[in-house]
């Protein structure tokens, strides 16, 4: 596949994400969501964030630091603790397992 055709194919999906957003804005006011899509729209997002983060925590070779950094930010933002404290807690437990040695 060419250079050509890839950047081609990037800037269409660029334009077409930047047209669904701008229409999403465009027409928010002037619909109404009914009850059950407003909940099946959370439960999507949920989904697709945990998604988000179990391939993004579990890579193959990650070892135990990345997962440890992960459970303690999951039991944080369970306990409703500060975004920057679960943010902060999950990359200095990685770290210092890390740092100990642990892969």
């Amino acid at each position: 596949m060419s250079t050509a055709a890839i950047l081609a194919g990037v800037a269409a999906l660029a334009v077409g994400t930047f047209a669904l957003r701008l229409i999403g804005i465009a027409l928010r006011g002037r619909r109404e969501l009914s009850v059950s899509a407003e909940k099946s729209m959370t439960t999507a997002v949920a989904v697709v964030f945990v998604a988000l983060v179990a391939t993004s925590a579990f890579p193959r070779d990650a070892g135990l630091a990345l997962p440890a950094g992960v459970l303690v930010a999951a039991v944080l933002a369970w306990r409703r603790a500060p975004f920057v404290l679960v943010v902060v807690a999950a990359a200095a437990v990685t770290a210092g397992l890390r740092w100990l040695g642990v892969s």
